[in-house]
């Protein structure tokens, strides 16, 4: 149904003259004339009477007016839902109790005007996808520089390094250091069960497997953190990494233990992701907040993979 002829029947019903619609829609008569013709001829019934007042409508008319305002009622809803400014900030964090959420906590709490929409996908293509086919606005990831990695069309900014901690049980071997270097971790076992090869997160473990020599172990089903715990808590054997912002909770019985790891401190390196013709005004915001608050991190004395984006 033609959602124009649709809006000129209102007009004319509300207006109850062909010639005020027309002035009100800035349309001429005669267009006015065409739309509620064709309307009519879509709908197989009259829908006014020219009387000396003007326009009336028929039985079929008043039927057909509270319908034909929901119809427009609908549009504009269906429109604003996809128009930028009226819609949420749609941005993917790799999981709900990561640094990246909690930056996103942190812009919302600054921000509460501005509608969100936070997701979790899986791997890099699908989150470059989704941006460049505008399902998203922004992702938080691991990568290159753009054109190395990225599309030219996807821009990108590292915005937060998060620090990588060591975290075991009260019985591990290293429970009781106030620290620990990168080299202390050589021939120790740390678990980390769901590092999938081919994401960013799995070339990063590779890459600092390879640089110091650790020891990382991904077997077994990935059943979430609690479970992980639980494992750790209960192994003397195994270790894991937890990101420094990372925050989860667990009984007070299990004694984990959350040690820094130095010399150097091995670093997760964020960056924000969006495509360059995204208009969404929030967008900007967001990436203002971003600057303004993770900004100024020291990187001496810290370790990422050659490939990232420098900061």
């Amino acid at each position: 149904m033609d959602l124009e002829a649709v809006r000129t029947f209102v007009a004319v019903a509300e207006a109850g003259q062909f010639q005020k619609a027309a002035t009100d829609l800035s349309i001429t008569q005669q267009a006015v004339s065409k739309r509620i013709a064709a309307l009519e001829s879509n709908l197989g019934v009259r829908l006014f009477i020219r009387a000396p007042r003007g326009a009336e409508l028929t039985i079929d008319g008043q039927a057909f007016l509270p319908h034909a305002r929901e119809l427009l009622r609908v549009a504009e809803r269906a429109g604003a839902s996809v128009r930028p400014g009226r819609r949420p900030l749609r941005v993917d964090v790799i999981a709900s109790r990561s640094a990246q959420s909690g930056l996103m906590r942190g812009f919302h709490s600054a921000h509460p005007e501005i509608d969100l929409d936070v997701m979790m996908l899986f791997d890099i293509e699908t989150a470059v996808t989704a941006i460049r086919s505008g399902a998203i606005d922004a992702s938080f990831r691991a990568v290159a520089a753009p054109g190395r990695s990225l599309p030219e069309d996807i821009a990108s900014v590292r915005v937060l390094d998060e620090p990588l901690q060591l975290l075991t049980g009260p019985a591990h071997a290293l429970a009781g250091a106030r620290s620990v270097t990168i080299a202390q971790l050589t021939g120790h076992r740390i678990w980390m069960p769901g590092i999938a090869p081919g994401t960013e997160w799995g070339a990063y473990y590779d890459d600092l497997v390879a640089e110091f020599g650790l020891t990382i172990e991904v077997t077994g089903p990935n059943f979430g953190s609690d479970a992980l715990l639980d494992t750790i808590s209960d192994t003397p054997a195994l270790a894991t990494f937890m990101g420094e912002p990372t925050r989860l909770i667990w009984p007070a019985s299990h004694g984990l233990r959350r040690i820094p790891v130095t010399n150097p401190t091995p670093v997760y390196p964020h960056s924000l992701l969006w495509h360059r013709d995204n208009p969404h005004p929030a967008l900007a915001t967001l990436r203002t907040h971003l600057a303004a608050t993770t900004a100024g991190h020291d990187t001496a004395g810290t370790w990422t993979p050659g490939w990232v984006i420098p900061r």
